[in-house]
């Protein structure tokens, strides 16, 4: 079964970590209804989703992927950059560990799961101003036994990897080049984002559906044009605190471990 782990929104959301936005106002009132919106697409599209209370000491804890990397063995709890997320692991790893052993990076590495991008058995993994070359080697060295492969990929003008770009599915990626060093890359077909809309290149593929920011349109356009199946969420509010779709969200398989 298809699980997600959501936590919901803080009433301090505004006072968010920012590392390439300026602060703008948020509505907090219209980012809770964004978010729900988004778990109510989950669960339409027949995922279970658990979602640990909101905690207003903690303000970017809905943007829970950079606190975990949930492989098919195990999961492996992070240690944020940045250190006001750092107390964010405690709640998730407590749920993770109904379903997976649990594996954690340890200072002075760090890593977030907003920069870890899987595909099979390889993880590209964004080094950026949240996860440091340690963080980079700590992972490989928790998940080689079991047949992982790390491959690091430079992020120089945004958050994460995922932000710059995921992987579509088959060969193909989603890129804003201006952000991510596509080096690593090499061998894959990769599709640009449109130029005024950088923030295209963080899609969420469920079900044989990518979605897109609803801030999106003319990359949507040009991925419908190629066949794909696409729909969007609104998540304007969300994306003033530096977030993409993809992390609002752990998502893996599995049964609750006996």
């Amino acid at each position: 079964m298809l699980h997600a782990l959501m936590r919901g929104i803080s009433p301090e959301m505004a006072r968010c970590e920012l590392t390439f936005l300026d602060r703008a106002n948020i509505n907090t009132a219209l980012a809770e209804r964004q978010h729900e919106a988004y778990r109510q697409r989950l669960e339409d599209l027949g995922i279970s989703v658990t979602v640990i209370p909101a905690d207003p000491l903690l303000e970017d804890a809905p943007f829970v992927e950079d606190t975990a990397i949930v492989l098919d063995e195990l999961a492996v709890i992070t240690h944020p950059g940045a250190a006001s997320r750092r107390a964010e692991t405690t709640a998730v790893a407590e749920v993770l560990s109904r379903f997976r052993p649990l594996k954690r990076i340890e200072p002075p590495a760090t890593l977030e799961g907003g920069d870890v991008m899987r595909i099979d058995r390889q993880l590209f993994i964004g080094l950026s101003s949240r996860t440091n070359r340690e963080g980079i080697e700590q992972l490989q060295s928790l998940i080689a036994p079991y047949g992982y492969h790390v491959i690091p990929v430079p992020v120089t003008g945004c958050l994460h990897l995922k932000t710059g770009g995921t992987w579509l599915g088959s060969d193909t990626w989603i890129v804003n080049r201006r952000w991510i060093d596509t080096t690593p890359l090499r061998g894959y077909r990769l599709l640009d984002v449109a130029p005024d809309e950088p923030w295209a290149a963080n899609t969420l593929n469920l079900r044989n559906t990518l979605f897109l920011p609803a801030s999106s349109p003319q990359t949507r356009m040009m991925l419908d044009r190629l066949g794909y199946n696409t729909a969007i969420m609104e998540i304007s509010e969300l994306q003033k605190a530096e977030a993409g779709l993809t992390c609002m969200s752990l998502i893996f398989e599995g049964a609750v471990r006996g």
